[in-house]
């Protein structure tokens, strides 16, 4: 039987980091470490991999009874140092050709702030337990999420509101490589929230694959309609 670390690691090699070819140039542009199978086993300690499964199994458990949890795939994502890929800000359209099919500037509403960084720099990747997949569970709106009682989100002793944030979306979106979250072209559209980012003037931020760009948005803070979804996610130290 596969373990969950051989399993991740896997995958990581797999994916858009490494095999969409405009992404792993970024990544080599931005002279972060290549994501190989080799890297991922040596950068990252045993006890990282046993806290990433447990992060992973309790994100399952506490939010199995979420709307629409079956569709739900959890995982490790991979987050660059934002001092070498901010994945906070748009990328290139030449980035996005890999992924898309075509080159294709991002849509950022150029109201946003910076942006929350979420987890500390200093190291090339942060593994962060969250949803890898094409879906996160509906939770309701934006002002829901954070209104919302702390023990309705903590996990593991994390609130893991706390990294519902925008670097973490650009970084699923880069890891996905072809196969991209949120998209017009998967079986539902669906847009993820940012509870974790304040308001810009009343609106709040999402992000979402839609008429073949990658879009950075602001919107209604109380839309709760069932395409709106959520990435609840704890950093592994």
């Amino acid at each position: 039987m596969t373990s969950f670390k051989d399993e991740q690691i896997a995958g990581l090699a797999a994916s858009g980091w490494a095999r969409c070819g405009p992404v792993a140039e970024a990544v080599a542009r931005a002279r972060l470490p290549a994501v190989t199978a080799g890297y991922l086993a040596a950068a990252f300690p045993g006890e990282s991999w046993v806290a990433a499964e447990r992060a992973v199994l309790a994100l399952r458990g506490h939010f199995a009874s979420a709307r629409f949890a079956d569709e739900i795939t959890y995982g490790i994502l991979l987050v660059p140092d934002a001092g070498r890929l901010d994945t906070r800000r748009p990328m290139p359209p030449s980035v996005r050709a890999g992924q898309l099919g075509e080159p294709a500037g991002d849509v950022f509403d150029d109201r946003l702030p910076p942006g929350v960084l979420g987890v500390e720099g200093g190291r090339p990747w942060t593994m962060v337990a969250t949803v890898t997949g094409a879906y996160g569970p509906s939770l309701g709106s934006h002002h829901q999420v954070v209104s919302a009682p702390a023990a309705a989100f903590t996990v593991a002793g994390a609130d893991t509101r706390a990294l519902m944030i925008r670097r973490l979306w650009g970084a699923r979106v880069l890891q996905g490589g072809r196969d991209l979250p949120d998209c017009e072209a998967n079986a539902r559209w669906t847009f993820t929230l940012f509870p974790g980012e304040g308001l810009t003037g009343g609106l709040a931020e999402s992000g979402t694959v839609l008429k073949g760009k990658v879009r950075f948005r602001l919107g209604k803070p109380d839309r709760g309609i069932g395409s709106a979804r959520v990435a609840p996610a704890i950093a592994i130290p």
